[in-house]
C-alpha cells in the first residue's frame, strides 16, 4: 500500500478551504502551513496562455530526502498492518517512512528541532513549529508537516483537506490499488512535480489541461536537491547534553563543559 493524493487543477478554484481546514485540524500557526495554495499566472506557456493554482503539501515520497538526514538517535520501532496484523520492526530516527501505508511521519517526542529534514525537502513541505517546544531534547520547536491526517484516515475518514474541498479537487487513496480513484487518475495522465535532478518518487500527483500543467511544471517543479545544514544538526545534537550539564553543574559548569569540548575538537 502507498497512500497518495491527486489534485485535479481542472476543478480547483483556489478558495483555500483546504489550508484553513488543515490549520483548524492540527492547530497550525497562522504564519505557517502544512499545505498551501499559490496562484500561478496568467502567463504565457508553450501550450498557450495559462492561469492555475499550485496546491502543495508533503508528497510522502518513495525515497524521501528528509528521512536519511534526521540526526536523532535511531530506535527500534514495530509497525503493524491494521488490515492483516503483520508486523515489521525496524530502526527509525525521528522522521521515518511507514512500511505499510507509505506515509512519512514524525516522532515529535524525539525531534531535535534542528530543521535538517526541512532543509533537505525539495518541496519545502516542512517547517519548525516554535509553539511545540520539546523539553526532553531541549529543542525550541519541533518539525511539522502534512501527515495525510493518519488519525482521521485510520478512523475511516478522509484527510481534512479532502473532506473540506468544495470542488472535489482533492482525491486520496491507495495508489497501489488499481481500482482506486488515485490510481485511475495516474493511468489517465496525472503526474508528480519532478525534474531531471529531483525525482524521488513523489506520491502527490496533479491533473490539469496542457496549458496549466506546463505552467505548473515550469514554475513549481523543484530543479535541485537541497542540502541539510550540518551546523544546525550538530548544535541540535549537542543541546540535550548541554541542558543536562546546565541543570547538573549550573552556568559555570556549562561554560566549562563547552570549553573542554572545544579543546577536544581542536586536537
Amino acid at each position: 500500500m502507498q497512500y497518495s493524493m491527486v489534485i485535479d487543477l481542472n476543478k480547483c478554484v483556489g478558495c483555500h478551504a483546504c489550508t484553513i481546514a488543515c490549520k483548524a485540524e492540527w492547530d497550525v500557526p497562522a504564519d505557517k502551513g502544512r499545505n498551501w495554495v499559490h496562484r500561478l499566472g496568467p502567463a504565457n506557456t508553450p501550450e498557450g496562455l495559462a492561469s492555475t493554482y499550485y496546491p502543495g503539501l508533503c508528497n510522502h515520497c518513495n525515497e524521501p530526502a528528509c528521512v536519511p538526514v534526521c540526526p536523532a538517535d535511531p530506535i527500534e520501532k514495530t509497525f503493524k498492518d491494521k488490515k492483516t496484523g503483520k508486523t515489521v520492526t525496524m530502526e527509525v530516527a525521528a522522521t521515518y517512512k511507514d512500511p505499510f501505508n507509505g506515509t512519512v511521519q514524525v516522532d515529535k517526542a524525539r525531534c531535535l528541532g534542528c530543521g535538517a529534514c526541512a532543509d533537505a525537502c525539495p518541496y519545502s513541505a516542512r517547517y519548525i513549529n516554535e509553539n511545540q517546544v520539546n523539553e526532553e531534547t531541549g529543542s525550541d520547536g519541533t518539525v511539522d508537516k502534512c501527515t495525510y491526517c493518519m488519525p482521521r484516515v485510520e478512523a475511516g475518514l478522509d484527510p481534512a483537506c479532502v473532506q473540506t474541498c468544495l470542488a472535489g479537487a482533492r482525491i486520496f487513496g491507495d495508489i497501489d490499488d488499481p481500482n482506486s480513484a488515485v490510481s485511475k487518475y495516474k493511468k489517465n495522465g496525472a503526474v508528480a512535480l519532478t525534474s531531471a535532478n529531483v525525482n524521488i518518487g513523489s506520491n502527490g500527483l496533479y491533473a490539469a489541461n496542457k496549458r496549466d500543467m506546463s505552467l505548473l511544471m515550469s514554475s513549481s517543479a523543484p530543479q535541485t536537491m537541497p542540502e541539510a545544514n550540518m551546523r544546525r544538526i550538530l548544535m541540535a545534537k549537542m543541546k540535550p547534553g548541554m541542558k543536562k550539564a546546565a541543570n547538573t553543574l549550573g552556568l559555570m559548569g556549562l561554560v566549562g563543559a563547552v570549553a573542554v569540548k572545544g579543546m577536544n575538537d581542536d586536537k
